[in-house]
């Protein structure tokens, strides 16, 4: 009997690198399996994406300030699990963020000073999660305000690696990981009979790891500002955008989420980054399975109570 090794297929989806592993003794086993979970990412994609004009998302944002729209039950409860978590983050996280007016962000060489708060504020106006009403009986969603948004970017990849996960889990695929552009789910344990070890990136150089933790049937989600950001007088605004206030949030690099489920990791990364390390961290601390990895400007380390750091 030939020996586990382990197989993977790399895929763009979702606007994102998705790279799905197999432990399996069996290559064309394993291939059928991680074929499985990229179509299930695929149906995922097509149920929330917004460059399409027929998804529910759009169908939803068309009618803001005019009807309710009927979606289907699961696109249903994806919003009203985000909708939970914005009451959590107190609005930190919140899906009508797509409300944003583009015109106040482009993060490119051009921008060279910040709106004034007054801007920014307007700006961010139609962002307000208490807007989105649902109706658990006809499974409607209805946007209160003409112009309103909601978009899934800060959720839906997250979503789309558990479930992936869940369908090649039923498939008999005992261990693996899905990998949605360094926002993960791992299950199980490698041939080597080791569990998964998985790095932090350092936030100064996106190729180098800050440090490792060994993870198994566990989810792992960062955001950061090494991605995208601007220099204004010599300060780094992140891409990341406070949705009270407008502006971009400064003080923190990078927060990594661990906890056992990945839509959950994906969702509560960014919020954490927007609250600040105090509250973030009183908020992962008083919360079950659960835990946070936090580096500031300065590089210093925060971590929440529980945290196993190698």
């Amino acid at each position: 009997m030939s020996e586990d090794r382990i197989f993977k297929q790399s895929c763009k989806l979702m606007g994102n690198h998705f790279e799905l592993s197999v432990v399996s003794n069996d290559e064309n086993w394993a291939a059928e399996k991680i074929e499985a979970g990229i179509n299930e990412i695929r149906r995922i994609e097509r149920l929330l994406t917004t460059f399409s004009d027929d998804s529910e998302t759009n169908l939803v944002n068309q009618n803001a300030g005019i009807m309710p729209v009927i979606v289907s039950r699961e696109t249903f409860n994806l919003i009203r699990r985000s909708i939970r978590i914005s009451e959590v983050t107190q609005g930190a996280f919140d899906i009508s963020y797509g409300s944003i007016d583009k015109r106040l962000w482009n993060f490119d060489q051009n921008m060279t000073s910040l709106p004034d708060e007054a801007t920014a504020k307007k700006m961010v106006r139609l962002i307000n999660f208490r807007n989105i009403v649902l109706d658990e009986e006809k499974c409607t969603v209805f946007l209160r305000e003409k112009g309103m948004r909601i978009g899934f970017g800060g959720i839906g990849k997250g979503y789309a690696a558990e479930m992936a996960k869940q369908v090649m889990k039923q498939q008999g695929v005992q261990s693996g990981v899905v990998n949605a552009s360094g926002d993960l789910s791992a299950w199980g344990i490698q041939p080597n009979g080791e569990k998964w070890r998985v790095g932090i990136v350092n936030p100064d150089s996106s190729h180098e790891v800050f440090s490792y933790m060994v993870i198994s049937d566990m989810a792992v989600a960062t955001s950061g500002n090494y991605e995208k950001y601007i220099m204004i007088d010599g300060k780094k605004y992140s891409h990341t955008i406070n949705p009270r206030t407008g502006l971009p949030v400064t003080g923190i690099k990078s927060v990594t989420i661990i906890t056992t489920n990945a839509e959950i990791a994906d969702a509560m990364a960014t919020p954490v980054m927007i609250m600040g390390i105090r509250t973030g961290l009183d908020l992962i601390n008083q919360m079950k399975d659960i835990e946070a990895v936090i580096i500031d400007d300065d590089n210093k380390l925060y971590t929440s109570k529980n945290i196993n750091l190698t």
